[in-house]
């Protein structure tokens, strides 16, 4: 297929974090034999990306009707999911995020264990979506977050990444960077929206919380409490990325973090994940390929160690006719397993795969490169944030914005948090 690169404003991109619908209706929804499919997801970094490639798809099967809703970014993907649900207007498939959210929607999950897809996924990936032999869901991809850093800024300022591995070191880091930050011509050293609460209450949270669960995210999914045993060092990075970030923080959403200020040079570090690059090469192609590198997050007993997992599942709604849910499932398929799909998931949607049968050397961004190494290389955090309950991850994150604005102090951060994991395991 042939590789189109979007450039957006930043207008035109912040627009697109909101979320965005695609139909490409080329055969005519009329036809009595048309199959109809709406996928909606919640990744919408790859949007325009997927929209071309489901065209091709609809080129070879002409039958098939294929609707994108991509919904993310400053809107609330799992909120929309429900309320499409409620409403009666179930899509055929959807993205569903490990296993809290695959026991939420159960009654609504098809079997996946037929597939070519689940024979080739990567060992492990299936093991937080499969209930009594049934595979509940598909992997996307591979992720992993971290801070980005600005690769230039840190050469101009004299600090080599490679030799931050603890707390301290970064700290040192951080303070150098903002003692020369006039002459680097960064604004801050960071950019912390912790207008996001998936920020802090997810993504941050899990590096400290990952090792009580032993680094599994069904642990987290059947534990009856949580003790944040490394509760400190959360406060600790929530603080130093607040006191040297552009302010005000509780208002800094994450498409001014990406695109407004790590993808114009205004901020040396961001937490985040390779998920980022289609929209910083979409502000940035040069600053994309040449000065993103990424580290991970200093914790004590792990250093070194970066947070990889499966971000999100497709499930296909068992709901539709046995037809749409094959054709579904085909699909799906066809990204995962066919020349056309695999290509587009590492060069155009900028995956790292979950699924054996890829030339993972063709691996295309940095960040992602970096993030597949340490895969490999098995120096990885678990994704137990996955198994948190409920909305328990964004209740965590409102409760550190609250401690930000100096209503709440720390330790009712984890008392309120520690109530409201056991309140929910009940």
């Amino acid at each position: 297929m042939s590789k189109k690169r979007i450039l957006s404003s930043l207008f035109a991109g912040s627009l697109l974090l909101a979320g965005c619908s695609f139909s490409s209706g080329s055969s005519g929804s009329s036809d009595e034999d048309q199959i109809t499919i709406e996928v909606f997801q919640g990744k919408v970094e790859f949007n325009d990306q997927f929209e071309e490639l489901a065209e091709v798809y609809e080129e070879e099967n002409p039958g098939v009707d294929i609707k994108i809703t991509s919904v993310g970014g400053g809107s609330d993907y799992a909120a929309s999911l429900k309320s499409k649900f409620s409403s009666g207007d179930e899509p055929e498939i959807f993205s569903i995020a490990g296993p809290t959210e695959a026991e939420q929607y159960e009654d609504y999950l098809a079997d996946m264990s037929d597939t070519e897809a689940a024979d080739l996924a990567i060992e492990g990936s299936l093991d937080g979506v499969t209930v009594d032999g049934k595979v509940q869901g598909l992997p996307f991809n591979q992720e992993g977050y971290g801070l980005i850093y600005n690769k230039e800024v840190f050469s101009e300022a004299g600090i080599d990444a490679e030799e931050i591995t603890t707390y301290e070191d970064l700290e040192s880091a951080v303070e150098e960077l903002d003692a020369q930050k006039n002459d680097l011509g960064i604004e801050e050293v960071f950019a912390f929206p912790a207008k996001e609460q998936w920020v802090p209450g997810n993504h941050l949270s899990n590096a400290f919380l990952a090792p009580e669960f032993d680094q599994n995210v069904l642990d987290a999914f059947n534990a009856d409490t949580v003790s944040f045993e490394k509760g400190e060092e959360l406060k600790r990075m929530v603080d130093l990325q607040n006191e040297y970030s552009i302010q005000p923080t509780l208002s800094l959403d994450y498409s001014q973090q990406v695109e407004e200020y790590f993808s114009l040079g205004e901020a040396a570090i961001i937490q985040q994940g390779n998920w980022i690059y289609p929209s910083v090469e979409q502000m940035d192609p040069e600053f994309a390929e040449n000065n993103m590198g990424i580290l991970p997050i200093p914790v004590e007993g792990h250093e070194g160690k970066l947070p990889v997992g499966i971000p999100n599942y497709w499930g296909v709604n068992s709901n539709s006719e046995d037809e749409v849910v094959q054709a579904s499932k085909d699909f799906i398929d066809w990204i995962y397993t066919s020349e056309e799909g695999k290509d587009a998931v590492i060069n155009d949607f900028n995956f790292i795969p979950a699924y054996e049968g890829f030339d993972t050397a063709e691996i295309s961004d940095p960040v992602s490169k970096e993030i597949y190494e340490y895969s490999q290389n098995e120096d990885t955090i678990g994704w137990v944030f996955l198994g948190y309950p409920g909305s328990w991850g964004d209740d965590l994150g409102a409760n550190i914005q609250q401690y930000l604005s100096d209503d709440m102090t720390w330790e009712e951060v984890e008392e309120d948090s520690i109530a409201d994991w056991e309140k929910a395991r009940q």
